[in-house]
């Protein structure tokens, strides 16, 4: 472990220098199962070989280049998100919190050119994570990532995930209601079919604009693209990151008819926004994750590893939840103990086991899609005896 960096994480004790498939290999060629992917960055598992030749192949011909121009493969990058997305048009840039900071925007320009000043506040429910740059956390219903980061950007509430307060809160001074499908970072906490589709009521009814944050549940992730699609509604702006180019840094935000000749020429910009590099990345992702007997076998995988959670019977185990590979359950132990214990396994000549938290009490799977049932099956026995013990 280096004294290098920033004290922002709450690091475990590791130091990784390999991977391949489900499997990390450390410093020390100790092996672990990788039950977070990179917390859903490394969709297609560790050294997935069309995506390493994709990446070598364009890094050999052009990295990057500015976007006063376009590129040919960030142009079939953004043609090809258009079409699996099924939206309009695609902004691309870096990470989640920025493609969130761009929908926001959408939003705000939208409401002000359409209705005047007045009308720019943001609604977001209580629980959710939408970001760390100031106005994702201003959108970020949770105190405790707040403290000490104020004064905040103005013009956001929080309702909790109930209809009556969506009724009273989406009134004459609402740009947009911004919501993730299933809460991540607390817990992984799908909202209700019932809150969904009356948000999209509403927001229709009202010409409120309804974005969805799939930065953490899109992508193929609960076995559909998005995972709004379960609630049987359209986004009129969609953001997506993390696994999208498998690993290389990227980050798109997604605008269906109405919104997407809201940004002109000098509104919005990222320098390496959709860079070839990245492109090349992702377009080896969207092939994968586009194909529906793909999508198929993630559902497959979700149902058998929540069943599977579920029949450890372990007493310390409880209220296993989720969809497709984005799974989690709640704990009567500390989580991050749990944690420190299953890399320890390492260390006494077993296979170690990566898992994440959300919450003290609660333990977040979030596997590579290319898990195979037999790596679910060590992991899960591993946790059980950990946990017993």
């Amino acid at each position: 472990m280096t004294e290098a960096f920033m004290n922002t994480y709450h690091r475990l004790p590791l130091v990784f220098k390999e991977g391949c498939g489900a499997v990390l290999t450390d410093i020390q060629g100790r092996s672990y199962l990788d039950f977070t992917s990179g917390i859903a960055v490394n969709c297609l598992g560790h050294a997935y070989r069309p995506l390493v030749k994709a990446i070598s192949e364009q890094a050999a011909k052009l990295i990057h280049v500015s976007n006063y121009y376009e590129s040919d493969t960030g142009n079939a990058f953004a043609e090809k998100l258009i079409n699996v997305s099924k939206m309009k048009k695609v902004f691309l840039c870096n990470s989640g919190a920025e493609a969130n900071e761009g929908a926001i925007k959408i939003a705000r320009k939208y409401s002000l050119k359409k209705y005047g000043e007045g009308r720019h506040n943001i609604v977001s429910l209580l629980g959710s994570f939408h970001g760390r740059t100031i106005t994702t956390l201003s959108a970020t219903g949770q105190k405790k990532f707040h403290k000490d980061f104020g004064p905040f950007t103005g013009g956001f509430s929080f309702i909790p995930a109930e209809i009556p307060a969506l009724e009273a809160a989406l009134d004459e001074h609402t740009a947009a209601l911004l919501l993730e499908p299933i809460q991540g970072e607390s817990g992984v906490i799908p909202l209700s079919v019932e809150f969904v589709r009356r948000a999209a009521e509403l927001c229709a009814e009202k010409d409120i604009l309804l974005i969805f944050d799939e930065i953490q549940s899109g992508l193929g992730r609960t076995g559909k693209f998005f995972a709004h699609e379960h609630f049987g509604v359209q986004a009129d702006i969609a953001t997506l990151a993390k696994g999208l180019s498998g690993g290389i840094p990227v980050g798109v935000v997604l605008a269906n008819e109405k919104t997407c000749e809201v940004f002109e020429p000098g509104d919005h910009g990222s320098t390496f926004g959709g860079n070839p590099l990245a492109a090349a990345a992702g377009l080896v992702v969207l092939n994968k994750v586009s194909d529906p007997v793909f999508l198929s076998e993630i559902t497959e995988l979700g149902n058998y590893f929540m069943d599977s959670l579920r029949s450890l019977n372990n007493k310390h185990i409880s209220a296993v939840r989720g969809k497709g590979l984005m799974i989690a359950c709640d704990i009567t132990l500390d989580a991050w103990t749990i944690l420190e214990k299953l890399i320890e396994a390492a260390q006494d000549g077993q296979e170690g086991l990566l898992l994440l938290s959300a919450g003290p009490k609660t333990l977040r799977f979030l596997p590579p899609y290319i898990i195979r049932k037999n790596e679910i099956d060590r992991g899960l026995s591993l946790l059980d005896k950990i946990i017993g013990d």
